[in-house]
């Protein structure tokens, strides 16, 4: 059997809350003040496991997808895989240069140019002049901030920031390329040719550990998965297994969501038969049907206010997508009901998860990744619905209709 390139066996990393030995002069002084000031037993000591017996081996060559809801833990593992901190128990065997993007900016110095930092950015990684010379061009033509070059980077936006540490970690060829969520700073130009860059480097053997939320591009550019549950390996396997677990999870804590008060969001979703006496939920569709997707949410008091939704395929491929106001011109706000008819007959058969948003004019309020699953059991196939339009709300035959305020019926 070949070596990993990667392995880590029994990783743990325990960070204590309060009350912690001075690791600083900086530290020891403060202490001293609090002892003066009689404050020394006013806190609790007290620990907090960020990761605790992680274990799994990535082989040469492989891209490893790595999926979680906030706080599981994903940070941190990045961060004792790029030696950014130390492990408090466990072992990690790296065999190969590592490149990190852990976060917009890290390892590059404000106050040198885009240029130097590359140079910089380079020698980090173990490499010659001559060979970052070599590559230089191809990193500025990726990055797109030749104009800006020669200018210190402190003076660059985050999203150039991102664009030339992508470039600089994708051109200069480590053995292992570490990628968190960076890639959410970029537009969906950028994203889509940073994504390329990643499969073309899977291509040419390189190994990646891939950190993100967006499924889909997990889904095509990961083979195998690793979930990550409140600092544990809650499931390893391929990456649509891993996908349909973290899915499930997020299921179970969405599918009815308690918000805080005045907290704008998604309360239930549902899907209904109305083809009963009275309207059934269910999960498992057919074709002579008709159902609708029931959406119990709480919208802010805005008149940029708005939220919609997208039905994604088992191979995360959006088959549907609709917002509130492709319909309504007016939206009510505080606890309201919105009921969706869904074209069943025109989408293949298969297992769909719905993802949604409720935003305003200053962004997104309420995010899911997956909010329902159900499955739709068509005797149509594929070819015969694929040439229907899926664009907005085009695809509804009745629009949205907000049914009243209150609790789902």
């Amino acid at each position: 059997m070949a070596t990993p390139a990667l392995e880590v066996a029994n990783l743990g990393k325990r960070y204590v809350l309060a009350g912690r030995a001075p690791d600083t002069l900086r530290d020891a002084f403060s202490a001293g003040l609090a002892r003066i000031a009689g404050r020394s037993g006013s806190r609790q000591q007290g620990e907090l496991w960020a990761l605790r017996d992680v274990s799994f081996s990535l082989a040469e060559g492989e891209c490893l997808g790595v999926v979680g809801a906030n706080g599981a833990g994903k940070s941190t593992l990045l961060k004792l895989l790029s030696r950014v901190t130390h492990p408090t128990e466990g072992r990690i065997a790296v065999r190969g240069r590592v490149a990190s993007l852990l976060e917009v900016g890290t390892g590059f110095h404000p106050e040198l140019s885009g240029r130097e930092n590359v140079y910089l950015n380079g020698a980090l990684l173990g490499l010659r002049q001559a060979e970052i010379r070599s590559r230089f061009d191809a990193i500025v033509e990726f990055s797109g901030v030749e104009r800006f070059l020669d200018e210190p980077v402190k003076r660059y936006s985050s999203g150039m920031y991102m664009r030339l540490a992508f470039a600089i970690a994708a051109h200069l060829e480590p053995e292992i390329l570490v990628v968190d969520e960076v890639l959410a700073v970029g537009d969906a130009a950028f994203q889509r040719k940073c994504l390329g860059r990643l499969a073309d480097l899977t291509r040419e053997g390189r190994t990646i550990l891939f950190v993100s939320h967006n499924l889909s591009a997990l889904g095509a550019l990961c083979t195998r998965g690793v979930l990550l549950e409140s600092g544990r390996v809650a499931c390893t396997g391929t990456i649509q297994q891993t996908i349909a677990a973290y899915v499930d999870r997020v299921l179970e804590r969405r599918h009815h969501a308690d918000l805080g008060p005045g907290q704008p969001g998604f309360r239930a979703l549902r899907i209904l038969d109305l083809g009963q006496p009275q309207p059934a939920v269910c999960d498992t569709l057919h074709p002579d049907g008709s159902y609708a997707l029931e959406i119990a949410c709480r919208l802010p008091a805005s008149s940029g206010a708005n939220l919609g939704f997208t039905l994604f395929n088992e191979s995360d491929v959006g088959a549907l997508s609709s917002s509130a106001r492709d319909s309504l011109r007016e939206l009510p706000s505080g606890d309201v009901v919105f009921r969706v008819p869904l074209p069943v007959d025109r989408l293949p058969s298969g297992t769909y998860r719905v993802e949604g948003a409720v935003w305003d004019g200053s962004g997104n309020l309420d995010q899911s990744d997956a909010l329902l699953r159900f499955e739709i059991v068509n005797t149509r196939s594929a070819l015969d619905v694929m040439g229907w339009k899926t664009r907005g709300a085009t695809i509804l035959e009745r629009p949205w209709q907000a049914l009243h305020d209150g609790n789902p019926s």
